[in-house]
């Protein structure tokens, strides 16, 4: 079910709130508008009208696989619904869209006890400026479509790749993710949260959804968290 509402301070802390009301897996929040939208990092995440602003909740069961893949499974479920109108991004780790080397979407999962929210916003309409790289939206991409439409395909998406992920574990999205990103070997900045950044290639995934980078010396640095630039 999605619920949709004219404007809130950020959906990810609405779909929390109504978690600890007993709210139930499944169930979608989405705003024409957001005051208190963030990004990755704490980042603000600008929010005009016409774009998707929207989060849903699932709730992490023991024989789950690590709550941290569904970074990628939410990642993978996105850009299977932006295919479906006719445009295709490429993933980078761990779920950007980048269209043209520019960013489409944002993703931001937040926890509470066995409640998750994921948090999703695209650029369908409108791109922000003046951010630390480059953004594009749909509309750019000359495809116009309605949020509430647009939700609806993704919730579908969304659904379906939950289903797998507890299912058949992390196998296929990872295949799924990998497929869709950019190759082994690309050049990449990563940096991390102690303000530490190392440039490398891209070697992969581990089976946890960890980037594997590949430094010059020839070694390796598995990758948790962090951000990550195309170079």
């Amino acid at each position: 079910m999605i619920r949709t509402v004219a404007e809130t301070g950020s959906t990810n802390a609405d779909i929390l709130s109504l978690a600890l009301t007993g709210a139930g897996e499944g169930l979608w929040l989405r705003a024409e508008r957001q005051t208190a939208g963030k990004g990755r990092q704490g980042r603000a995440w600008v929010s005009p009208a016409g774009n998707l602003y929207i989060s849903t909740l699932v709730r992490v069961r023991p024989t789950d696989p690590s709550p941290a893949t569904l970074a990628l499974l939410s990642a993978v479920a996105l850009e299977e619904a932006v295919r479906a109108f006719g445009v295709s991004p490429m993933l980078k780790w761990p779920n950007d869209l980048l269209v043209g080397g520019a960013k489409l979407s944002g993703i931001l999962l937040e926890r509470a006890g066995d409640a998750i929210a994921v948090g999703i916003g695209v650029n369908l309409a409108a791109a922000p400026d003046g951010l630390d790289r480059a953004a594009t939206s749909l509309a750019a991409q000359g495809v116009t479509v309605a949020p509430d439409i647009f939700a609806e395909v993704l919730a579908e998406s969304f659904g379906r790749w939950l289903e797998r992920w507890r299912g058949e574990g992390m196998y296929p999205v990872r295949e799924r993710w990998l497929a869709r990103a950019h190759p082994e070997g690309t050049a990449l900045t990563a940096r991390l949260s102690d303000g530490s950044s190392f440039d490398g290639l891209f070697g992969g995934l581990d089976s946890s959804g960890a980037m594997i980078l590949r430094l010059a010396d020839g070694t390796t640095r598995v990758i948790h968290a962090g951000d990550v630039f195309l170079l």
